[in-house]
């Protein structure tokens, strides 16, 4: 199985190797089961919200044959914002692999 490449980037927020590798196995899950993803763009920052329940946002951006597909999420933690993004993802992944089925 091809590692996909796993690319960090940080707007206002200090980096932190707990949330890469957080980030990373939930992507290498993901790309172990659709082999078809290439490379992720994972992009963490901060933004100032008037909820408490908002504002830590994780970008997550895959690249793959074909359009790519991208999630964000915003929560009052990294952890919640990184687990809703891969989780969306997987959902776009499904439906794209089911429409390539198709042909």
């Amino acid at each position: 199985m091809k590692n996909m490449q796993i690319v960090f980037e940080y707007h206002d927020v200090s980096t932190s190797k707990r949330l890469e590798q957080l980030a990373k196995e939930k992507l290498d899950k993901l790309g172990a089961k659709y082999d078809m993803v290439i490379r992720a763009d994972v992009f963490f920052k901060e933004e100032n919200t008037t909820s408490d329940e908002t504002g830590k946002i994780c970008n997550i951006r895959l690249s793959l044959p074909g359009p790519r597909l991208f999630a964000e999420a915003s929560h009052d933690d990294f952890e919640s914002s990184i687990a809703e993004s891969v989780n969306d993802l997987e959902r776009q992944l499904r439906k794209r692999k089911e429409k390539m089925k198709d042909y």
